[in-house]
């Protein structure tokens, strides 16, 4: 990408009424960012949905000179960037229609081909939340999922911490500028998260932490993934906006249930309750739902003393499954007499003993 195309995007971006997605259409419209801004007023404002608000200021000089600012700002700290039609930049980012046209990270970040996980939550998480976060990454460590947060207190650093743990990669979204860190107490993780992963955002050096910015931040954080996790919310915060906008994208939002009389498990059993998330018991849930799979190389051999190693319900449903073949799901509940939610996750645990295996269709079949 050329200096010049990328001064062109971040003048853009300067525009006091021009967000990401306008920037795209004009773009398209017109040909190139650059082009754009060559690009008479009064030519711009008959493009349909631009209109002359959002493009009153496009040709303000200073617009250019901060620009300049920030490519120096840069250039001077080895920042990593990507624009919206670069192959480098988030598959599953470029098909937000508000996905950021210019993203900048810092980092050892990898997303392509993996299995990509937003979790986020309440800063004020219980220690049901915490354990509930960690449980969920320790058994969805085998199948090696990138895990998405927001780096902020509660449940987003327990889950980063927890991917840290388990060694898998983690990427933390941040609602300023690559030059700072909010919370400063996180600061002490931020190596060892760049190690294997490490932080997006499309705010400037000049952009300082601010409440406003939250909105752009979740956006990022549910476009990256193909799912986002709510794990503890009240009734109203960020955690619910940023599965809002999941749902928004057409992506599967999950929601850990609670207590109907606890004031952080309002959100969660809100979205649960209006259908705008399924609900999370455990893994196996989210492998069900996701249609995930274990990575044969983590499938152990199976041992022909199978009955040893299953507990009672598992060898119903291991007998099941090796007189009848392949079935699904809920034909495997209804047949064994057992809740539907109890037979996925007796078939993750199976599958990580190496005793059965999902199949496209939702199906399971014994090896």
């Amino acid at each position: 990408m050329t200096i010049n195309k990328l001064i062109a995007l971040l003048t853009l971006k300067k525009v006091s009424n021009l967000g990401d997605s306008s920037i795209k259409k004009l773009i398209r419209e017109v040909g190139s960012a650059e082009e754009v801004l060559a690009e008479k007023t009064s030519n711009l404002i008959k493009i349909d949905g631009i209109g002359s608000v959002k493009v009153k200021d496009i040709h303000n000089p200073q617009h250019r000179k901060a620009a300049e600012n920030e490519l120096r700002f840069i250039q001077d700290n080895n920042i990593n960037y990507t624009t919206y039609d670069q192959a480098d930049y988030p598959e599953k980012l470029k098909h937000c229609i508000d996905g950021p046209v210019v993203l900048f990270s810092s980092g050892n970040i990898d997303l392509k081909h993996k299995k990509i996980l937003s979790i986020v939550g309440t800063r004020q998480v219980t220690r049901y939340g915490v354990q509930f976060c960690e449980e969920l990454i320790e058994t969805l460590a085998p199948i090696n999922p990138v895990i998405v947060s927001g780096f902020a207190y509660g449940v987003d650093i327990t889950a980063q911490r927890a991917a840290v743990k388990h060694n898998l990669q983690t990427v933390g979204c941040l609602a300023h500028g690559l030059n700072q860190i909010y919370p400063k107490v996180h600061k002490k993780y931020v190596a060892q998260i760049e190690e294997n992963g490490g932080f997006f955002t499309d705010f400037w050096s000049t952009d300082t932490f601010d409440r406003k910015n939250f909105l752009g931040r979740n956006r990022i954080i549910a476009g990256l993934s193909e799912a986002t996790v709510v794990i503890e919310s009240a009734d109203k915060g960020g955690s619910l906006v940023t599965a809002d906008i999941a749902n928004s994208y057409n992506r599967d939002v999950f929601a850990v249930p609670g207590r109907t009389n606890d004031p952080l498990s309002k959100g969660c059993n809100m979205l649960i309750k209006t259908q705008r998330a399924h609900m999370l018991t455990s893994a196996a849930d989210l492998i069900y739902m996701l249609n995930w799979e274990l990575e044969e190389k983590l499938q152990p051999a199976v041992q022909k003393q199978l009955f040893v190693e299953l507990e009672e319900d598992e060898k119903k449903i291991y007998s099941f499954l090796n007189e009848n073949g392949q079935k699904q799901l809920d034909v495997i509940a209804l047949q064994c007499g057992l809740p539907t939610f109890k037979i996925a996750s007796m078939l993750l645990t199976m599958e990580l003993k190496g005793v059965v295996k999902p199949l496209p269709g939702k199906l399971f079949e014994v090896i």
